[in-house]
């Protein structure tokens, strides 16, 4: 099977009716082309279908200087609803978050000073997706079920594909 790349959304054009719906509110909104200096990449449940209602658009971003970041976002998005940003660290890396609604879609911007294709929730989706890719139709549904009954992502797939030890560093060594 072909690698997906994860950088470029346009796989959302043809996806599930969320994937589609999440393609034309990124695209409409010009949100990757605002941060297109950042390198902007979408990760989560929705680009691996295994989302339920309410999950959020996670968007990844390099930034090394947050104080410029967080004044593009605030020029672009603080009329929107629910606007908000702080800093703080992350498993040891300064991050500034950034969340917003976006017509029905809860956004979270997530920036820190390290390649996107080096952060460990970008790390998490790909260990996922090669995980989904083995356990296929079933184990999207499952995950869902999980995710329904109040579990975390990382946990869902520690326990449908019963990983040992803590599911967040499980899913970092698979992916090594």
């Amino acid at each position: 099977m072909r690698e997906r790349d994860w950088r470029n959304i346009e796989y959302l054009a043809a996806g599930t009716p969320t994937q589609h719906a999440a393609f034309q509110v990124l695209t409409q909104s010009q949100i990757f082309d605002h941060l297109r200096e950042f390198h902007p990449v979408l990760v989560g449940t929705i680009p691996l279908d295994i989302d339920i209602p309410g999950s959020d658009l996670d968007i990844l971003c390099e930034v090394f200087d947050f104080a410029p970041f967080a004044a593009l976002l605030q020029t672009h998005y603080v009329r929107l609803l629910n606007f908000y940003q702080h800093t703080k660290d992350l498993n040891g890396v300064p991050s500034h978050i950034s969340r917003f609604t976006l017509h029905e879609f809860p956004i979270e911007i997530v920036a820190q000073p390290i390649p996107v294709t080096q952060q460990r929730a970008y790390l998490h989706m790909l260990a996922e997706a090669h995980l989904l890719d083995q356990g296929g139709d079933p184990a999207r549904a499952a995950i869902r079920a999980l995710k329904l009954s109040g579990m975390k992502t990382e946990p869902a797939f520690g326990e449908y594909f019963r990983l040992e030890g803590d599911p967040y560093q499980a899913l970092l060594k698979l992916e090594d």
